[in-house]
């Protein structure tokens, strides 16, 4: 090596699938050997050179490990044996001479090496990923890899159309959707393991780059015979002289008892449910009453016996959002993804009933 040449770490692409990393220092004057070397290679203050040999599989087996807590469900999304996975993992380990997890009865957690290398590997796969759809955008997009987080209404009542048109034109293209909450949708989008992501209400104060594409309205639904049976719109706040059947882990959960908590009021949950379908099934059976997002409790009353009340409340009304980073930085998939969710009909309901209305985040 040219004795004038900096002293900067070089990684040599030894072939797609493949790096090698040598960390680099100069040498100290009068150290023997000098005339012969103007530099010393060093690993970590070891005279041996760092070589750091893994694949793209590594790094995908890595980030499934991490993100599931548990070697034997990330083995299995990354297609291995649990014990090619953890000789997988191993290696890595010493490679990078750091444990990355730490092992306890309760699964894998990350320790500050691993946190590092976690970030570093999304960045490259997301990258990879870039390059495969941005080449794909060359032939009209047949091709690439989207990741979306989206809200419960989102998936249940808006993106299984837009998605068939858009998976049936562009066969070659491959979505994982993932159901989350809108704060995790945001977490999602800032740290790079989603693309795409949607919730229900206002924009999120971060750096994020977001578009309106839908409304929706919070109704509440009650038993065919009800005491609100009837009545067009109501408040809120009227509604707590009821008991309510709420959903388990949602965004909107959490949004109604904090309004409850503003009002000096008290929300009386009777049961919780995993899904808007499940909540209406007891309403229906009358064990209580429950905030629905309209678009979801139009669908379901289709089914069920039900009566719908609009919330006059301004909060009520929320507009569905999509998120990203950057549209200049995502995939070339996505984008035409993109495009065709923003251009997709509003599917807000007519306002003729009282069981119109739209959605809130789930």
């Amino acid at each position: 090596m040219d004795s004038a040449q900096p002293d900067v770490p070089r990684m040599l692409l030894r072939s797609p699938l493949m790096t090698e990393v040598l960390v680099t220092d100069p040498i100290v004057p009068g150290d023997d050997g000098a005339a012969r070397d103007a530099t010393r290679r060093s690993a970590l203050f070891v005279d041996e050179p760092v070589r750091v040999h893994f694949d793209i599989a590594d790094l995908r087996l890595f980030v499934h490990i991490a993100e599931l807590g548990n070697l034997t469900r990330g083995a299995q999304r990354a297609a291995l044996s649990p014990a090619a996975a953890s000789s997988r993992l191993k290696s890595l380990e010493s490679q990078l001479r750091s444990r990355l997890f730490y092992r306890d009865p309760r699964g894998l957690t990350l320790t500050s090496a691993g946190e590092t290398l976690l970030r570093h590997a999304r960045v490259i796969l997301r990258q990879i990923e870039h390059v495969k759809s941005d080449f794909s955008v060359h032939s009209d997009g047949a091709t690439g890899h989207i990741r979306m987080f989206a809200n419960t209404t989102t998936i249940t009542e808006v993106l299984p159309e837009v998605l068939a048109r858009f998976m049936s034109e562009r066969p070659g293209v491959t979505v994982d959707l993932q159901e989350r909450n809108t704060r995790e949708v945001v977490r999602g989008i800032l740290d790079g393991s989603a693309d795409i992501g949607i919730i229900a209400g206002p924009a999120p104060e971060s750096a994020l780059q977001s578009q309106c594409f839908s409304t929706d309205r919070l109704v509440l639904a009650t038993p065919f015979v009800h005491p609100s049976s009837g009545r067009s719109e109501m408040r809120f706040e009227e509604t707590l002289e009821f008991p309510h059947i709420g959903l388990q882990g949602s965004t909107l959960d959490l949004f109604l008892t904090q309004t409850v908590n503003q009002l000096n009021q008290t929300l009386n949950v009777r049961v919780m449910m995993s899904s808007f379908e499940a909540m209406c099934r007891m309403i229906e059976a009358g064990v209580g009453v429950g905030i629905v997002p309209e678009s979801a409790a139009r669908r379901l009353a289709r089914s069920m016996r039900l009566n719908l009340v609009r919330l006059s409340d301004p909060w009520a009304f929320r507009e569905r959002r999509v998120l990203y980073r950057d549209i200049d930085a995502l995939p070339g998939c996505a984008r035409i993804f993109l495009d065709m969710l923003l251009q997709a009909p509003d599917p807000a309901m007519p306002a003729r009933d009282a069981g119109s209305a739209r959605e809130d985040p789930p």
